[in-house]
């Protein structure tokens, strides 16, 4: 099954320039979303997770669903007083100035091969904030996967760890 033919491309969206690519089409059609989710567990069972991490917000959609199939935990990396209780922060570069993401301190354990999936890869910079925070919390991070890859913008290149993607689109 292409997946390609399922995401939709927004002109101009969240401004103008930019070309989204939005997988609420692909989210839409359950054949082509299972399609999908059984692709993803092939590539986390290869990696062999323990626990797998969803990236605010739309890596929730992709990692949620992922856990189930593979009976597995589903932790949250959110955006800055987002999590209740303890959590331990990460800041990080952007282009115009700094973001920060938090995980709960007890959601990985030491040790633990962690899957880090977000719907979406470009330049990597969430990513690997998103690597950078499991680490600081004891997590080995086994591999990184998106359903889509934005080829071009370098992000496969910021981060060390494996990373596959389902679909590539050259930018």
């Amino acid at each position: 099954m292409d997946l390609a033919q399922h995401i939709r491309t927004v002109p101009d969206f969240p401004k103008p320039g930019i070309l989204f690519y939005d997988i609420s089409t692909l989210l839409a059609q359950p054949h082509a979303w299972k399609h999908c989710v059984l692709q993803l567990a092939d590539i986390c069972r290869a990696w062999q997770a323990d626990i797998l991490v969803g990236i605010e917000s739309r890596g929730f959609l992709t990692a949620a669903p992922l856990a189930l199939e593979l009976e597995l935990g589903f932790v949250m990396v959110r955006k800055q007083g987002k999590l209740p209780g303890e959590t331990v922060r990460h800041v990080y570069e952007l282009e115009y100035g700094t973001d920060t993401v938090e995980i709960q301190a007890d959601a990985i354990k030491p040790g633990q091969r962690v899957v880090v999936l977000d719907d979406l890869m470009a330049t990597g910079g969430t990513m690997t904030a998103a690597i950078e925070l499991i680490r600081k919390v004891g997590g080995t991070v086994a591999g990184v996967a998106c359903i889509i890859e934005l080829e071009g913008l370098g992000g496969r290149d910021e981060i060390d760890v494996p990373f596959k993607s389902l679909v590539q689109f050259e930018i």
